[in-house]
């Protein structure tokens, strides 16, 4: 045998050959490997349950569905979301309304020449909807937006609460009480008056101020407030509701808070008043207030509330309230070409034809009310 340190070439060539096999055999080995881990993937995903988008952890809320468009209307429904508007979990509804998306099951029945865009007759008590248009969809509400506002502000600070006039709500725009005096404090009742009767968004902002400090914390006490209702179609962005971007609600939502406002002894007395002479650190002492709420300017028998609304957006809107013998009604009326009369409309069809009380002759309210 030879004792040469050097391979020979038949040598050489085994050794090679025995390279390349161990070469390949790894080869394979790493392909077995990655097709096997990827099968255990699939089986995992395959077999796991599916997660809702609405999930409570590391999920971003749904975003919102567009606005009213008219191709929507009749198919709109009740929506199934469990988070709100604003992505907050929501509770179940404040009131629940029964039969809000079966005709058949609404005792009323109203074709208006010229309808709302969305509207809701119902039972502030019980929640028997007895008509509904479009009760779903979601729409500007203007100044509905102070319904919350107000609801908020008697839940937080009593009556007598001072309210300092600060020169952010002095300066805000639209409808105002308009003789706030800066930087002195008033009686927070009187504030809550200038907010529901005149509708004045200077008092929306200094209220929301008193509550919360700033107005973006109070939006966010909103939001949070509307998903603890329930109020799966609603979003607020202000305290006023004079800007209309990313500010909206339902019909059937504004159901729920009518009846939650007017639980509070304090909001069902000021929209109920059609006139208020009360104290004001101004000239003379006193500020005169009117309420612009159509249905108590044409005295349309037992009125009890509650808000009017209106944007070049939003259209007129109205929440109009109104009892006789102990039955408690709402009307939501959202876009309305006239607010006033088709609310009283729907109330008289209601209470005689659904709970058989006499009719009640009440003052010709102008058509365009």
């Amino acid at each position: 045998m030879s004792s040469s340190p050097f391979m020979t070439p038949d040598q050489s060539r085994r050794r090679r050959e025995a390279s390349r096999r161990r070469r390949r055999n790894r080869r394979i080995a790493i392909v077995c490997v990655i097709a096997l881990a990827a099968a255990v993937v699939a089986l995992v995903v395959t077999m796991a349950p599916a997660k809702s988008h609405d999930g409570a952890r590391g999920t971003a809320p749904a975003p919102a569905a567009p606005l009213h468009t008219p191709a929507a209307d009749a198919t709109a429904k009740a929506p199934a979301a469990r988070l709100s508007q604003a992505g907050l979990p929501l509770a179940p509804a404040a009131l629940t309304l029964t039969g809000a998306t079966s005709t058949a099951a609404q005792p009323i029945h109203v074709s208006f020449h010229e309808p709302p865009r969305a509207g809701m007759l119902f039972n502030l008590d019980t929640g028997q909807v007895l008509w509904a248009h479009n009760p779903y969809t979601r729409l500007r509400i203007a100044s509905l937006t102070k319904m919350m506002t107000a609801f908020l502000v008697v839940k937080a600070a009593p009556a007598g609460a001072p309210v300092l006039i600060t020169r952010e709500a002095v300066n805000t725009a639209g409808s105002k009480v308009g003789v706030l005096p800066l930087g002195k404090h008033v009686k927070l009742e009187s504030m809550l008056y200038g907010l529901l009767l005149p509708s004045g968004n200077d008092a929306a902002v200094a209220l929301a101020q008193h509550v919360a400090h700033t107005v973006n914390h109070f939006v966010s006490h909103m939001n949070a407030e509307a998903a603890k209702l329930g109020m799966g179609c609603t979003r607020y962005s202000s305290p006023s509701g004079y800007y209309d971007q990313g500010n909206y609600s339902c019909a059937a939502d504004l159901a729920i808070l009518a009846h939650e406002d007017l639980s509070q002894p304090r909001i069902a007395r000021v929209t109920r008043t059609y006139s208020a002479a009360l104290p004001f650190p101004i000239k003379g002492g006193r500020l005169f207030l009117y309420n612009n709420n159509p249905l108590l300017i044409y005295h349309y028998p037992g009125t009890t509330g509650l808000k009017t609304g209106q944007t070049e957006a939003a259209g007129r809107c109205l929440v109009a309230t109104a009892e006789r013998d102990g039955v408690r009604l709402g009307v939501v009326l959202l876009h309305s070409p006239a607010p006033g009369t088709q609310a009283a409309y729907l109330l008289n069809r209601a209470f005689t034809e659904v709970y058989h009380l006499p009719s009640v002759t009440d003052p010709a309210m102008p058509p365009s009310a």
